[in-house]
């Protein structure tokens, strides 16, 4: 039916024979494509814009900018567009009036091979332009969830852009492949031995990426907390999908790779806020050990580095080679490797100032040796003792 209309409109406008009518045909073919090309195409886009807009709008579970509304419906891409086949409309219509039939005809031929090409062309940039316009609004909507809600930090907001980002890239590579008509099933199966290779190759690489994506829902630090890995110490400066960065208080910057993260041990000094340290002094076996105990912890009363709640202890540790061993238990606030110095050292000052206050020694490290009863104890062999003497005096001298 469509080859009919074609044939109809066809002698129709080769039936105008004389001049005047080809004229009149003409002029009343390009006022007819004038007026729909500047007035009926820009109002018609426009009212359809609008009516959608409003639609869209008018649902209160949908908040969209205007703004971005108008960069998503390029409403004067489309004016034009209309306007320029009305034009190219009317031309092959005045080309077939006066006459010029094979002209329009190499013209319809010529464009029927180059319109599906242009066709794939514009379906290939409206799917890069929906690529960066959905990337834009995915990245707006995981913004606005990320300052809404605990459940994803800085760093979890990150990785998952990256994956939806890369996840729509994908898509849009893949449909314009298609509409250009590239076979995806070799591209599929020389991408599947091209992974083998380097999933082979790259083993530890791939791990460490899995394990950061593990890390990344487990949360077992994040950035600014004072961590122990496998042995490294220090604060967390960064963390990728590969490795995780530590900053130790020596300033050295540590580079673990997450695999190696999520297969060993963690220690998170600052999650919960305090810490809990502890200092080891000796006092006398001779010295009272309930007054040891009082003097200390009420020097531990008086250091300002630590904190009041919950409140120092001192306990009996364990007897050691030359003195009771008493272990200090003290927290800090908001934990960190200088101030867990400078409050260790600030409780030694403390405790064995107070002890020498009270006249409680610390001893040295001593030994007492005692002979056998069955030998008759220690005895010193003839002449040693006068070679002692002598010796000591003759030091004294010199």
């Amino acid at each position: 039916m469509q080859f009919a209309f074609l044939a109809v409109l066809r002698e129709t406008l080769e039936g105008f024979g004389s001049v005047e009518a080809r004229l009149t045909a003409t002029v009343v073919l390009l006022t007819a494509a004038a007026v729909t090309a500047l007035l009926l195409a820009p109002r018609t886009v426009r009212v359809v814009h609008r009516v959608s807009r409003d639609r869209v709008l008018g649902d209160e579970r949908v908040p969209i900018d205007v703004s971005e509304f108008d960069w998503a419906l390029p409403v004067t891409a489309i004016v034009r567009t209309l306007q320029f086949a009305v034009l190219l409309g009317a031309g092959l219509a005045t080309l077939i009036v006066w006459g010029y039939v094979s002209v329009a005809l190499a013209a319809v031929d010529a464009m029927a091979a180059v319109v599906p090409r242009i066709v794939r062309l514009a379906v290939s940039v409206g799917l890069v332009g929906a690529a960066l316009v959905a990337i834009d609004v995915l990245e707006s909507r995981l913004d606005d969830y990320a300052a809404e809600s605990d459940a994803i930090n800085q760093h979890q907001k990150g990785i998952v852009f990256r994956v939806l980002q890369v996840s729509v890239l994908v898509a849009a590579i893949v449909g314009g492949l298609t509409v250009w008509g590239v076979n995806l099933g070799g591209l599929l199966v020389g991408a599947g031995f091209l992974g083998i290779v380097v999933g082979t190759a790259a083993r530890s690489t791939i791990g460490s990426l899995i394990a950061g994506f593990v890390l990344m829902f487990s949360r077992p630090f994040e950035l600014g907390d004072w961590v122990e890995i496998d042995g490294e110490e220090g604060i967390v400066a960064d963390i990728t999908v590969i490795n995780t960065r530590i900053r130790t208080a020596g300033g050295e910057v540590v580079v673990i790779p997450n695999e190696r993260v999520a297969n060993a041990t963690v220690s998170n000094r600052t999650h919960l806020g305090q810490l809990r340290l502890s200092v080891d002094v000796g006092v006398d076996y001779d010295a009272d050990l309930a007054t040891a105990e009082t003097v200390v912890n009420d020097a531990l009363g008086t250091v300002s580095e630590i904190e009041d709640n919950p409140p120092p202890q001192v306990v009996p540790k364990s007897f050691g080679d030359s003195a009771v061993v008493l272990e200090c238990r003290f927290w800090i606030d908001r934990p960190s490797a200088p101030k867990r110095a400078l409050a260790t050292a600030a409780v030694v000052r403390t405790v064995k100032a107070a002890l020498d206050d009270a006249g409680i020694k610390i001893p040295y490290p001593q030994r007492e040796v005692t002979g056998r009863e069955e030998t008759g104890g220690f005895r010193v062999a003839e002449g040693r003792s006068e070679r002692l003497s002598a010796a000591s005096a003759s030091e004294a001298e010199n």
